[in-house]
């Protein structure tokens, strides 16, 4: 059930692997907006333009062509019109962190705002803002796809390069689909070069390692 407070904006989180259905449950809500009438916006970064830069589309096929594609998080506190009360913005960990602070902000305006994004990266560490918004957001929903080798619940993105695993040392951002990334449980994960699953973690604090 989402989180909802009348005339008070809230923001929801909608993250997992690829392939779990994160934009297809981002669009399923918007459609549910514009149901009850209310004005949506949507929005999703530029460096996205696998399906062009107006288009937000599912693995499953679902779409939608009327999405501003921008080239940061601040152009979106410039771009959401007086009148919008829900805003909806896909593949969210690909902005820097000020995403958190315009996703605030237009909650404390009173918008809806409804974020979609992968939680970790291939390597199966947190992936760019999204961890703050998982902690900040009002509602948080993880998704889970199907691990392409066993068939159990899949949590984490494979990348595949020429066919095996990407080294933990390749770039983190490489935007692709199916030839080159699959979904898998954190048992079939394969990470060549990973010295530890917890290395990311800093030891400053005298958190366990």
């Amino acid at each position: 059930m989402s989180y909802t407070h009348p005339n008070a904006g809230w923001v929801e989180l909608i993250c997992g692997s690829m392939f779990s259905g994160k934009t297809e449950e981002l669009l399923r809500r918007v459609r549910r907006v514009e149901l009850a009438r209310q004005k949506v916006q949507l929005f999703k970064p530029a460096l996205d333009d696998r399906n062009g830069l107006t288009r937000i589309a599912s693995h499953n096929g679902i779409a939608r062509e009327n999405a501003i594609a921008v080239n940061s998080a601040s152009e979106i506190l410039e771009l959401v019109e007086p009148d919008t009360k829900v805003v909806a913005i896909d593949e969210v960990q690909f902005f820097d962190w000020t995403i958190a602070d315009v996703c605030n902000a237009l909650a404390d305006r009173g918008v809806r705002v409804i974020c979609a994004g992968l939680d970790m990266d291939f390597r199966g560490e947190p992936f760019g803002p999204v961890p703050l918004l998982m902690a900040q957001a009002e509602q948080v929903d993880k998704l889970h796809a199907i691990c392409v080798r066993c068939g159990a619940e899949a949590s984490r993105t494979q990348r595949l390069i020429n066919g095996r695993p990407a080294r933990y040392d390749d770039p983190i951002i490489l935007v692709g689909a199916e030839e080159v990334y699959e979904a898998r449980c954190r048992r079939c994960h394969e990470v060549p070069g990973r010295e530890s699953g917890l290395a990311f973690y800093s030891r400053d604090d005298n958190s366990q390692t």
